[in-house]
């Protein structure tokens, strides 16, 4: 049962820094400054600098992030906009077919499916929002506080349809 726990928690970190890492190199690629990256939550146990990046290890290990230049990429062309914003489903993807049957396989198509999804933060609505910008050419709040409420008018329908249904 303890090793099957680490186990858990190791892929699940693993899977959320390859993802992080797709994000990384594809914000690199772009010419995008990634600021700072970390794994966890709660206080960096550990923290380093490299190549002007500063990257932290923290003690709650669900949950990654890569912080970017934001300005810079909002002025990078649309398609690399969502290049960088894709990239760690992209990864998640490969991972997932990689290790197709496995745990791990089915760990990263989960988080590749739900990072999808337009949830606020998650990649799906971050590139939703950049899409909807580029297309009104402006913000539109009425159109981005629809997407972004979304989901949850979703998720009581969907309730409300389980509750009634007989």
């Amino acid at each position: 049962m303890f090793i099957t726990g680490i186990y858990v928690v190791l892929s699940l970190a693993i899977a959320l820094v390859l993802h992080e890492l797709g994000h990384l190199v594809a914000a690199r690629l772009c010419k995008v400054k990634v600021i700072e990256a970390g794994l966890g939550w709660g206080p960096p146990l550990l923290s380093a600098c490299i190549l002007g990046v500063q990257y932290h290890l923290r003690p709650i290990p669900f949950g990654a992030y890569v912080k970017m230049d934001m300005d810079a990429l909002q002025k990078r062309p649309l398609i690399q906009q969502l290049f960088v914003l894709l990239a760690g489903i992209g990864v998640n993807l490969v991972l997932a077919a990689m290790a197709w049957g496995s745990f791990f396989g089915t760990l990263n198509l989960v988080l590749a499916v739900a990072n999808l999804l337009p949830i606020y933060q998650h990649d799906g609505w971050k590139s939703g929002m950049v899409f909807f910008r580029r297309v009104f050419k402006r913000r539109s709040p009425l159109v981005e506080w629809s997407f972004t409420l979304s989901p949850a008018v979703m998720g009581l329908v969907l309730v409300a349809h389980v509750m009634f249904a007989s």
